[in-house]
């Protein structure tokens, strides 16, 4: 079994800096794949920012209309609630 090279800390940052590159590609290769597989619909959502279907025939769908995405400003925090504790008396 081949060693694995030690990377000094300039090839980490290079390296990891080529990680959003491949991520854009990867993704840009896998939504080609699924718009090309002639078996299968392909749930998205477009531009517009409607949830739509593209049928195998090429047509697409409106499935639903999604709300207007809700401005954030950069730096927020959000911290989730509290879970209540269940009446069932579980575990």
């Amino acid at each position: 079994m081949p060693r694995i090279p030690v990377l000094d800390e300039a090839s980490m940052q290079t390296a990891e800096s080529q990680i959003p590159q491949l991520a854009h590609r990867a993704g840009l290769a896998a939504h080609r794949r699924a718009v090309s597989s002639h078996d299968t619909i392909l749930v998205m959502k477009s531009p517009s920012g409607d949830l739509v279907a593209r049928q195998t025939s090429g047509q697409v769908v409106v499935l639903k209309t999604l709300p207007a995405a809700t401005p954030v400003r950069a730096g927020t925090v959000f911290k989730r609630a509290a879970k209540r504790a269940s009446k069932a008396g579980g575990r």
